[in-house]
Parts: structure tokens; C-alpha cells; sequence
């Protein structure tokens, strides 16, 4: 279930394709609303965290939650079991599935066919703006592949990151149903629509936590398997991270993360939208236009090989240069 986006290839006008750096809104897999937040904060994160824990209740939880009572009543109520529940699926839920990923960054549209082992995921670049890359491109995609099936030390990493990366993703996702208190906007068949906005209750514990009492927007809940099916929404005003010396995130800034059911009972992402803006540490630029859609999930087994997943990804191909609707 959960999956790690290591060093995608990306275009670069002098020679074709090159590996790009690790960007850590896209090292993790998991639930909407983890994936979300940590895609929110990861330009003021400074440490590295340790591996993932088990789920447990929030230290942070407000006052009114401690004692037993929920804000806004059931809305939170029902928010608060589904984060348990989808808590539950990322610790759970080991399964492993092939998919096509289609990312948008700066303009440019790479279509990927990635599988996941228990040895780390195998990642095979197969087209850029809905066209199919050249032989030339798509040998050094292959290459790029290759490489990381007999490369120990890469795969370590990319495990090492998702473990990291989860950890931190999971602990901001315990405190969202006391960080923003929720409210019913409405119902359609097994799913039910709330919108968000900050708890003014809720006393961040960490810098990254901060990012809370800047956001409103809606969550979709699906009632009958209790899972996420949209997190979406704006900061509505700015994030300062240590007075505005490490960082800061600009008004204005939107997120939309979806999840479907991929097969009976698990549940992926596919759709991730981050538009953000601010400076980082040293007032560096931070500018992230992130836009994904995952489709085409398919089961694969869980003792699947890198080499037998490098096989299933050439096998793979037929849909590559398609672009999905809305693109």
C-alpha cells in the first residue's frame, strides 16, 4: 500500500533525460490527508525521523477532546474514526500493485509504470507530454530501471525514506481530527461531505504542525468502508515557521488529494495537487506545482522480484502514451 517516488527521470533541454533530485512530497504513499500534510510542510523539515511507530492517540489533542467531548460534536466524531481507520490500513495493508503514474511538474508531463516489491518499487519512465519517449530516451529509462534492480544501496534508501517519511506523515495525521474542527455540508449515497477549518484549541506541538491553523477546506469520507475520498482546500493565510527564519508558506496556497478503491477493501491514491509558494531556510524560493494521477491498479504478488517487476513494467506498456481525462 504504501510506496516511495525515488529519483523520477525528468526532461532536461541539453540531453534528454537525467535523474532529478529526491523530492520528499513524493516519497510517501499513504493515506490522502498524510500524504497531503507532509507535502505541505516538507520544505521546513530539518530532521530526520525515526522509524514508524505504531498508531497511537495524539499527545496534542485539545482540552475537549481529552475530556471526552468533540468539537462540532459527531462531524469530528466520524473524522476521528476514519483517521483510526485509514491508521489502520497504512500498518495493515501490505499488498502490492502495478499502476501507471502520470506527474505534472514545470510543464511537463512524464508517464511512469511503477511496480512494488518488498524490495523497493521499480519505477520505468515510458512517455513525456502524452507522447512515447524516443528510442534513445526510452533506453536510458530502461537503463535507469535496470540499474536499480542490481543496486542493494539504492533500494535501501528508498525503504529508508518511506520509513522516515511515514513516520512524520502518520503523526500529522493523528492530529487532524483535533487540529480543524469539521462540520456536515451534505450526503450522496455512501458518501458524506464536510468542510474544515482551523480549531482554535489546538496548540501545534511541532513547526510542521503549524500549517493547521491555516487551512480550510472539505473532506469526503466514504461512510460504509469509513475511508478517506477527498482532502482539498486553501491556506488562508500565511504559515510562519520559527518567526519566518526557517520559512514560510504564502496565502493562498491549494491542496487536493483523492483516494479510490483499487480493489475490494484497498484503498490507493490517485490524485495529488499541491500548488504552494514561500521561502525555506536562507529564503530560498520555494515554488511546488505537483500534480499526479495514478490509474490502471492491478494486483501483483507479494514475493514479486525487482527483475520480475522490471518484466511486468516492459510487459506493461500498451496504454503508455495515453493520457488520462482532464489531462
Amino acid at each position: 500500500m504504501q510506496r516511495t517516488r525515488l529519483n523520477p527521470i525528468t526532461p532536461s533541454p541539453g540531453n534528454g533525460l537525467q535523474p532529478s533530485s529526491l523530492k520528499p512530497f513524493m516519497t510517501l504513499r499513504c493515506s490522502p490527508a498524510a500524504l497531503l500534510l507532509f507535502a505541505l510542510t516538507a520544505p521546513s523539515q530539518t530532521s530526520s525521523p525515526t522509524p514508524q511507530t505504531a498508531p497511537a492517540k495524539s499527545p496534542t489533542a485539545s482540552h475537549a477532546s481529552q475530556n471526552g467531548t468533540e468539537p462540532n460534536g459527531s462531524a469530528n466524531a466520524l473524522v476521528r474514526s476514519t483517521i483510526q481507520n485509514e491508521l489502520n490500513a497504512i500498518d495493515n495493508d501490505h499488498t502490492h500493485w502495478m499502476y501507471q503514474s502520470q506527474t505534472r511538474k514545470n510543464g511537463v508531463m512524464l508517464t511512469e509504470e511503477v511496480v512494488e516489491t518488498t524490495h523497493g518499487n521499480l519505477e520505468r519512465v515510458i512517455a513525456r507530454n502524452g507522447q512515447p519517449l524516443s528510442p534513445d530516451e526510452q533506453k536510458q529509462a530502461d537503463e535507469k530501471a535496470q540499474k536499480f534492480v542490481n543496486d542493494t544501496a539504492a533500494q535501501q534508501k528508498q525503504r529508508g525514506d518511506l520509513d522516515a517519511d511515514g513516520k512524520k506523515s502518520k503523526e500529522m495525521l493523528k492530529m487532524l481530527p483535533d487540529a480543524l474542527i469539521f462540520t456536515y455540508a451534505g450526503h450522496e449515497g455512501n458518501r458524506t461531505k464536510l468542510t474544515f477549518k482551523p480549531n482554535p484549541d489546538f496548540h501545534p506541538p511541532s513547526r510542521e504542525a503549524k500549517v493547521f491553523a491555516a487551512m480550510e477546506g472539505q473532506m469526503v469520507i466514504n461512510t460504509k468502508e469509513h475511508r478517506l475520498v477527498e482532502f482539498s482546500g486553501h491556506l488562508m493565510k500565511p504559515v510562519k515557521f520559527g518567526g519566518g527564519l526557517l520559512g514560510d508558506l504564502d496565502a493562498g496556497g491549494t491542496f487536493d488529494v483523492r483516494q479510490e478503491e483499487a480493489g475490494p477493501g484497498h484503498w490507493e491514491i490517485s490524485l495529488l495537487k499541491v500548488n504552494i509558494k514561500g521561502k525555506a531556510l536562507l529564503f530560498k524560493t520555494i515554488s511546488e506545482q505537483q500534480d499526479e494521477r495514478d490509474s490502471h491498479f492491478k494486483r501483483v504478488p507479494n514475493n514479486l522480484t525487482l527483475a520480475q517487476a522490471y518484466d511486468l513494467a516492459i510487459k506493461q506498456q500498451a496504454p503508455s502514451g495515453k493520457t488520462q481525462a482532464g489531462d
